[in-house]
Formats: structure tokens, sequence, C-alpha cells
């Protein structure tokens, strides 16, 4: 194995996106600016606020939300409604034209949408849009809703959009905004998480349920999968059609993905990460004196492992959290501190100690390699490290940026090349049948989830 396969030192699955939209809200611009703020864990390419007050009002740019709003005067964006994005770019490229959210005037009047997840028949889709007229301005597959919801004939805008949905294939958890509602939908598959929650008099969908908590919603339910909600300021929620198909959430929406104080797909993200470093630590057990989490994802897998395992946790690695996705590295000759501008060791915790390193998960394997060097160079005795999630194998078409199969180390390397090359005296991956004990809560429930990184079976065809 060419080792140079593995260079990269950003060694983490990237985000995807996250959504947000308000009706019925004098402020609905702000209240769409602050959901994004929470989720800009998905994302942080760009952001982008839409509204609508007799006409379209927009504000969106490249970078995080507190940038692009910088010294914003939100009374440009007025309205009662209004919808946004914080993308991290999976299908097209970073550049302006692909952040979102996209708007156009259409038969049935104006419509704003924003997209989380990936079209797997986007390409097709595309040539037969471009062969029909369509002008395409952007490369992102989120912007072929519109063009598609453009040439629907129907009367009716419920049919338009189901006509649309029936056209699609692939991950979409969308939010679409007209002069007089906002709408809610989820993929048949319900791959990516979208809820639903109370605000005053008015309404919000997000992503994720930590965007309610931030501006005082209640949260209500999630939009289903398959499930087409229509929410207006006479008649609140309404439920439309449900398409069906076979469910299948992202498991890893659990392992990394979510906050950990949200709930997605029906459950507490802390809880589930806590009970998959709970066992983990059934399925690996191993003489040590500390329990060190690789911050911030594997803390709650470690809590877990520590109180399972009675070994106790420490704060043996220490994380920056003000190094900004601009940091400029310095020359060459001085820039073999790789990761420790992130992490830092702390040596009075580690030194003489045969430690557990707890992560959750490995993709490259040039990120777990340089922290266990941190360590020895600590004094650690010994380093044991220990993985919250199987082995990640394959690539998602769904909505997350991932590598290759061929730079996934997992899908060339059995598990001793593994612990050979990151370093580690022993290493242990919790098995797909303990992830799905700990996601579900109990032995043998049935429960189906998009397990696709680290099995290669994929609920979506790709391609077409």
């Amino acid at each position: 194995m060419n080792l140079a396969d593995f260079s990269t030192v950003d060694d983490k699955f990237h985000e995807e996106c996250a959504v947000a939209a308000v009706i019925n809200h004098p402020e609905s611009a702000n209240l769409v600016y602050l959901a994004l703020y929470a989720q800009q864990h998905r994302g942080q390419e760009g952001a982008g606020v839409l509204t609508y007050d007799g006409d379209f009002k927009i504000h969106k740019g490249i970078g995080l939300v507190a940038d692009v709003f910088n010294d914003f005067d939100f009374a440009q964006l007025a309205g009662d409604k209004g919808i946004g994005h914080v993308r991290y770019s999976t299908a097209g490229g970073g550049s302006l034209v692909n952040i979102q959210p996209f708007s156009a005037m259409i038969a049935n009047g104006p419509v704003g949408l924003a997209h989380n997840g990936n079209l797997t028949n986007a390409d097709a889709l595309r040539k037969e849009l471009i062969k029909k007229g369509s002008i395409l301005s952007s490369s992102s597959d989120s912007e072929l809703f519109l063009h598609i919801l453009a040439h629907e004939k129907g009367k009716k805008r419920i049919d338009n959009i189901l006509g649309m949905l029936s056209k699609v294939e692939g991950a979409y958890s969308l939010v679409m905004l007209f002069e007089d509602s906002i709408f809610g939908i989820r993929d048949p598959n319900g791959l990516r998480p979208l809820c639903i929650g109370k605000i005053g008099e008015g309404y919000i969908i997000a992503s994720e349920t930590c965007a309610l908590d931030l501006v005082g919603a209640e949260f209500i339910r999630e939009v289903e999968p398959g499930e087409v909600v229509e929410i207006t300021k006479e008649e609140g929620i309404v439920s439309h059609i449900k398409i069906e198909g076979m469910v299948t959430p992202c498991i890893f929406e659990y392992i990394y993905f979510a906050r950990p104080d949200s709930q997605v797909f029906g459950r507490d993200v802390y809880t589930v990460r806590k009970r998959l470093g709970a066992q983990l630590a059934k399925e690996s057990t191993t003489n040590g004196d500390l329990v060190v989490p690789v911050p911030d994802s594997g803390i709650p897998a470690a809590l877990g492992y520590a109180q399972a395992s009675g070994i106790p946790l420490e704060l043996g690695l220490i994380r920056n959290h003000y190094v900004g996705r601009t940091f400029i590295e310095p020359k060459q000759s001085i820039r073999d501190f790789g990761v420790k501008i992130k992490l830092n060791p702390n040596p009075s915790i580690l030194r003489g100690k045969e430690v557990i390193v707890v992560d959750d998960s490995i993709v490259r394997g040039t990120t777990s390699r340089k922290i266990i060097q941190l360590f020895r160079q600590a004094g650690a005795s010994k380093v044991h490290l220990r993985i919250s999630a199987p082995p990640t194998i394959a690539s998602c078409y769904y909505g997350i940026d991932t590598p290759q199969p061929s730079e996934l180390i997992a899908n060339k390397m059995n598990l001793e090349e593994i612990r050979e090359y990151v370093g580690a005296d022993t290493l242990c991956y919790l098995s797909i049948s303990g992830m799905y004990e700990a996601v579900q809560g109990a032995k043998n429930s049935a429960c189906s989830f998009c397990d696709a990184c680290f099995t290669a079976n994929y609920p979506i065809k790709i391609g077409g």
C-alpha cells in the first residue's frame, strides 16, 4: 500500500447541508439565520437566506454563517416567511452560483428552494432538461428541482410538487417557499433528517432539533419519510400524500454528523453515541489506565466506554477550537507539527499510562496515525485505539462528501495492516451488529438504516 494515498490531514467525512424555513413570524429572516447558525456543523462553505414580501429578497455568500451575515441589515430581508441553507458542496462546486437557496418564477408563481442531499439520477435529469430547453445557472443538483417543477402542468401546486418528486431519485430533505406557504419534504427512504417546530404563532422547519432549541421553538414532530408537509398561516400544518418507499435513514447521522444535542429519526443523538461507546467496551475489553476521547466528536462514545468498562475518562487530548478553515500553513520546513494545530496532548495526564483512545471513525487513517504519535511523544506507555463504528469501506452518494473507495483505508487494508499503519498497540472497531444494537437500544429490534458506508449495500441505485 502506498502511504501517499492517505496523505491528507483532513480525515473525516464532511458534513452535507442543512436547511431551515419559517412562516408567520415578523422576524422570519432572523430566525432562519439563527437556525442556520445552530446547524453550522453541517456545512461551512456557504450560507443564504431568502424571504418573501411581495417579491423575493435574498442574501447569500461564501463562508460561515456569521461571516456571510456580518454587519448585515436584516431589514433588507422583509417578510413573515423565509428559507435558508448552509452548504458543503457534495454536488457542484463551491462557487457563489451554487450557494442556496435558489429561486425562480414559474407558471404557478414565485418559488424558492433549499435542499439537503444528493440526487443519484442528476446527470440524466440534467441532460433531459437541457434537451427540453432549460437554461441551468449552476452545477448544483438542487437547482434541478425548480426546473422539473416548472415543466409540470398540473393546476394544483401539490400535484406539480408530487410530479416533480416522481422524477427524482436519491436523498432529499427540502424546504420550499411560495407566496402563501412553506413546504417540508423528505425522500421516501428518509435518508436526511427534517423536523417541525412551533414558535409563537408561526412555524419553523429545520434539519435538526438543535436549531429549534436555539430559537426557542417547541418541537412538534419530524417530517416523515416520503411525506410532503405544507404549512400556511390559515391552516397550519397539512400533511399531503406520503410517497411509499423502503425507509432507511442514514445511520452515520448518529455516529458523527448530527449535533449531540439533537434528536434525529426519533432518537436522542447523545444517548445513542454513549451506547455505541458502551457496546464497544463490551466487544473490545482491554486493560488500560485511562479512556481518552478524540475531541469533539469522540467524547460521548468515550463517556459510554468509560462508564461500561469502569476505566476513568480523562481529557488527555485538547482541541483548539479557534482554528478556522482559512488557517495558513507555514512553509514545509516547519509543517511537521501536523494535527497539533488542532489537537494537543496533555503529558501530565498521559505520561507512563496505558491509554484507550476512543474515536468515532477512521477514514484515511492519517489523522489517527498522527494522534497516536502525539500520545507516544507525550509519554503514553501503550495506546489502544477503539472506534465506535464499523470500518468505513465505501463512499456515500446521498449527500455526504466522502473520499473514493480507493482512498478509504479499510477498503484496502485488513485490521492488522491498519493497526500497523496508525501505530496503535491494539485496534478494535465496533461490529455492525453491535452498532445496530446500540442504535436501536434493544437486541433484535426491527429497524432499517442506510449503512452503505460500512457494507456497500446501497438502498437507492446509483446513477440513472
